[in-house]
């Protein structure tokens, strides 16, 4: 028997359910397919300010109300503490140098905080009970939901898409005049279509190697950190990046005890660790750096390691007459400044837009195509960062500063959004911004090729005149010496920037749970945050 469906979503993770729940909620008959069981180990992932504010926007444009306390740590511990995440206050990045050292100097830090207080923080997201709780969720608002469902064939079906495969033993056989696939890079539509992958433009070839911990010390424990003054935020209640020549390692701090910590390597680096050995090679990329031995040293993986052999993707194709990949399906860069996600929800709110005001329509076809063009291009943005950002892994002052280009641009995106301006930021990054878009690009271009130590400072001083004019938290300011707070003053001194007064500021801040005239830093522990 074939059931039929306006909508089929494959894949349950994160995006997939939340695509499923948004056309239901438009009232389209929706069925999401899984290959899988949950609860299932995947890569830990961080939200940000802007994928938290694109998510308080889904939810609130589309009814699906139990997801807004999702979107702020002191919200999600005090509404579904049996959910575990983790407190995620900003951006730690710790350069290991040349020379392996005991200790990460004031030099070779950048600290760029996310949030003034624990209450309204980021999340890191423990995905194997995020994603099983938004199944339910689908489930409860009336989308079909089949699990260990093994597709083999997607085909044209008249007006649609006829989807084939077998769950144990029997036959599956779905039509749907819609087809969303969430099953992430080289996923389903990508094998069963033939859509063909192209070289990711700026980005080096690179693996991944991932598993998740318990037992992980905190660097303020180790004493590998040196801290003369009082940092913007502990540098744990981060999304930790240790930096290094060939790559970068991730750690990710959950309030169960378990941390999530992988590294992403170029080809040299990976082949030299032989990644493809698992734990071994984890041992040895140890070895190399003191720092993360003394981290780990009482650490035991609870998982498998994962070894991805080619982690950059590129999609020929993004979208057809009745089928579209998300953007998680479309591309990945690397896991370098948490881009993935709000890519992804930008795709959601676009694709939702579209399926809500037209599809069956005549015009449904060239909103996918649009939708197709503005997904490839930001995906071509977060390429073109990310590869100067690996060009300068050996450069820290040069990293840092282009990593600026990023932090203005998703400051000022939120910003302008919160104040219910987004035409002030109608992309990612800003890449079609008439003048931020094409100097970043210009600087990006640059630097993707590598940079003599006085190329190197000519590009640092280029970058921040490039990004004065929007930046709205203080990243031009040299004397903070690579430590960010979130200061509120420096919102209300860049006024003029998003076109607001300072009182529509002050009102902004007030709706956020920010007060003026404080540097915000605010130490609480989690268990502390956890009441709030």
């Amino acid at each position: 028997m074939t059931e039929r469906f306006d909508v089929a979503v494959l894949g349950s993770g994160f995006a997939g359910s939340l695509m499923a729940m948004i056309a239901q909620q438009l009232g389209l008959r929706v069925v999401l397919l899984e290959r899988h069981h949950h609860p299932r180990m995947t890569i830990g992932e961080s939200s940000t300010p802007l994928s938290n504010l694109l998510l308080e926007e889904l939810a609130e444009r589309y009814g699906l109300h139990p997801l807004r306390s999702l979107s702020k740590w002191g919200s999600w511990r005090a509404t579904h503490p049996e959910l575990s995440c983790g407190l995620k206050r900003g951006f730690t990045f710790l350069h290991h140098g040349a020379l392996a050292s005991n200790t990460i100097g004031r030099q070779a830090q950048l600290l760029v905080a996310a949030s003034p207080h624990n209450a309204i923080a980021d999340t890191h997201w423990y995905r194997a009970d995020l994603d099983a709780y938004l199944v339910q969720e689908a489930q409860r608002l009336g989308v079909v939901y089949r699990d260990a469902v093994a597709l083999n064939a997607c085909e044209p079906d008249g007006s649609g898409m006829r989807l084939t495969g077998n769950r144990g033993e029997a036959p599956v056989r779905i039509t749907a005049r819609f087809v969303v696939d969430a099953t992430g890079p080289r996923g389903f539509l990508s094998r069963a279509l033939g859509l063909g992958e192209r070289p990711l433009a700026g980005m080096p070839a690179t693996r991944a190697l991932y598993s998740h911990f318990t037992g992980v010390r905190r660097l303020d424990e180790t004493g590998c950190v040196d801290l003369p003054a009082e940092p913007p935020y502990p540098v744990d209640d981060a999304a930790v990046h240790h930096l290094f020549a060939g790559g970068w390692v991730w750690t990710l701090r959950f309030a169960n005890g378990i941390t999530s910590a992988g590294v992403a390597a170029t080809q040299p680096l990976a082949e030299a660790l032989r990644l493809e050995e698992g734990e071994p090679a984890w041992q040895r990329l140890l070895h190399r750096l003191p720092v993360l031995q003394a981290t780990f040293q009482d650490a035991t993986p609870v998982q498998p390691f994962r070894h991805l052999p080619r982690m950059a993707y590129h999609s020929d194709t993004i979208c057809g007459a009745n089928w579209a990949l998300l953007p998680s399906a479309a591309g990945l860069v690397d896991p370098l400044l948490s881009t993935g996600f709000p890519l992804t929800l930008l795709g959601i709110a676009r694709l939702a837009a579209i399926l809500e005001e037209k599809f069956g329509t005549p015009e449904f076809g060239v909103r996918l195509q649009e939708y197709a063009a503005q997904t490839d291009a930001e995906l071509l943005a977060a390429a073109r960062l990310i590869g100067a950002l690996y060009a300068s892994l050996e450069d820290f002052p040069l990293f840092s500063a282009v990593s600026l280009l990023y932090f203005a641009s998703a400051s000022y995106t939120e910003t302008v959004r919160r104040l219910g301006r987004p035409d002030r930021a109608g992309s990612f990054l800003l890449h079609d911004h008439p003048t931020f878009g094409p100097a970043a690009a210009r600087i990006l271009a640059k630097g993707q090729d590598g940079a003599s130590r006085r190329d190197s400072a000519v590009c640092i001083e280029e970058i921040r005149r490039v990004i004065e004019p929007i930046d709205v938290a203080g990243l031009t300011d040299c004397g903070r010496r690579n430590w960010y707070p979130v200061q509120a003053d420096d919102l209300l001194n860049a006024a003029h920037k998003v076109g607001a007064s300072r009182e529509q500021i002050l009102e902004m801040l007030a709706r956020c749970g920010f007060q003026a005239g404080s540097t915000f830093r605010v130490q609480e522990s989690p268990a502390a945050a956890a009441t709030q």
